[in-house]
């Protein structure tokens, strides 16, 4: 029998599958068309008589990703495009009146790709092994999320740049606010997501208009370290406007141009294999200047939180750079130099961090070739410091536990190691999928990895502790003692692992 629930909209009609109740395609904002595009979402409106919620809604208009690494690794079918695309789907064993820790969460893809719908992030496997809620949700993405119009075309635009993590926000609202109906406890709310999901949660734990949103938090390969500026979004602004020839002063043609052309516009003007163009802005109204300063002072000390990282997260970006493998040492330094970022002393800090890892990973038999030096030290400039920094920060007020993933992928050979992204079919439980499994590998192995990191991640969501039996014990991230729990082949505790490398960050002598 199909399941039914009465939310505070409407009813929704939704499907029996696999042991679990799902609700695809509900709708938590307006459509963001017309007027409404680069708007902050607005409240829904009610609908009369049963909406079917069977099917998942549009995705957002996506960056061009065609050849790309992550073409070639994964093989997921994406749904229609559309600018009507803020809806959300629920896993729930049974949409009835128990109180289960609601697990809702933000999907990466630099802020330009993904959604919500993805296999990948099918909530079938951890709302029945977890007995929790799973939520999935869509965003606005690149121009159409992150674009800041107000500054530079005047006041006519509210479009602060934000419109995609607002967007984020307004679905924690009516989750907050529905989950109820479906067999959730809106109590207890975990929000997780990865890479550019992480990063959202991480900014929200800082933002002003977030306490009460969710009560613990779970961000995989995140930290708020790649906000932009509002110079550098005005720039993107332009950037946008100049290819489609229309003047600051008449912005208001933005709203005309078909999304299709936007889209177009948009992967012609700032094309993702140039780098980061779209993201949260930094204002000091929304978003903190300093998210990292807002967490020290203890703004999310009611959060608890889980981070980590995989091993090798910068494998999956350098494995499609044809360079990378051929790198002298003169080569690693101008990379490491421009990594580390400007100033005077940019290129002795290079030489410091190159110094340092290179005989971290001698004592330990790693990798220390140019190519192997790069990966390690972006990993951890890009990924792993800005995480346990941020670990650190909030430590000061909750418990906080860490985990590094090591699981080694098949994919390319062999050759990317524990890369970006490879942990998510893993907590999802969907790395049996046909179109993952040859990037996360599968076997005995894999289904006992792939369960513990799913009770761990539920025990979490319950009880604010990832501690559980199908893993060794898992104690707290603290001064002093940087415990932080691997996971993959031989999964156990660590103390100060790594800590030559980590220190380095925190403060970063020169040579």
């Amino acid at each position: 029998m199909e399941p039914q629930v009465e939310t505070g909209y409407g009813f929704l009609r939704g499907s029996a599958e696999n042991g679990v109740h799902v609700f695809r395609g509900i709708p938590f904002a307006q459509p963001p068309v017309g007027d409404l595009r680069f708007r902050p979402p607005q409240p829904l409106e009610p609908w009369s008589g049963v909406r079917d919620a069977t099917a998942f809604g549009p995705c957002p208009h996506q960056a061009d990703m065609s050849g790309s690494l992550l073409e070639r690794l994964l093989t997921l079918e994406y749904p229609r495009q559309d600018e009507d695309c803020l809806t959300l789907n629920i896993w729930t064993p049974a949409a009835d009146g128990r109180r289960r820790p609601v697990l809702v969460w933000i999907h990466g893809g630099a802020f330009v790709s993904g959604t919500g719908s993805l296999a990948m992030y099918d909530g079938t496997s951890l709302a029945d092994n977890g007995d929790v809620v799973v939520v999935t949700i869509n965003y606005r993405l690149g121009a159409f999320g992150f674009l800041r119009l107000d500054s530079l075309c005047g006041p006519e635009f509210d479009a602060t740049g934000n419109q995609g993590l607002l967007d984020q926000v307004a679905a924690l609202e009516w989750v907050k606010s529905e989950i109820g109906h479906f067999g959730g406890d809106p109590s207890n709310i975990t929000v997780f997501g990865q890479s550019a999901g992480a990063a959202s949660i991480a900014t929200m734990m800082a933002m002003p208009n977030t306490t009460g949103l969710f009560e613990k938090a779970i961000i995989q390969s995140g930290a708020p370290n790649l906000l932009r500026t509002p110079e550098a979004a005005e720039q993107t602004a332009r950037h946008i406007l100049d290819e489609l020839g229309i003047e600051p002063g008449d912005a208001g043609r933005l709203r005309e141009v078909p999304a299709e052309d936007l889209a177009a516009a948009q992967d012609r003007a700032t094309p993702r294999s140039k780098g980061v163009f779209y993201g949260p802005v930094v204002d000091d109204e929304l978003v903190p200047v300093d998210p990292y300063h807002a967490i020290a002072e203890g703004h999310a000390s009611s959060v608890s939180l889980l981070v980590g990282t995989n091993e090798d997260e910068m494998r999956f970006f350098l494995a499609a750079d044809p360079a990378v493998p051929n790198l002298d040492e003169e080569g690693l330094l101008d990379r490491v130099t421009k990594l580390i970022g400007e100033g005077e002393d940019a290129a002795e800090r290079a030489k410091a961090a190159i110094t340092t890892y290179r005989a971290a990973r001698a004592e330990r038999e790693e990798d220390t070739s140019p190519a192997g030096l790069l990966c390690a030290i972006a990993t951890d400039c890009v990924f792993r410091w800005p995480a346990l920094h941020f670990a650190a920060l909030q430590a000061r007020h909750v418990p906080v536990y860490t985990y590094v993933f090591d699981w080694q992928s098949p994919a390319l050979d062999g050759s990317l190691g524990a890369p970006h992204l490879l942990e998510v079919p893993f907590v999802f439980g969907t790395h049996q999928h046909p179109g993952i499994r040859g990037f996360t590998g599968e076997g005995v192995e894999a289904d006992e990895l792939s369960h513990a990191m799913q009770e761990a991640w539920v025990r979490f969501a319950r009880f604010g502790s990832p501690s559980t039996p199908a893993l060794p014990e898992w104690p707290p991230y603290g001064p002093g003692q940087h415990w932080t729990m691997r996971l993959g082949r031989g999964s156990g505790a660590e103390a100060n692992p790594r800590e030559h490398e980590r220190s380095f960050w925190d403060h970063p002598a020169t040579v």
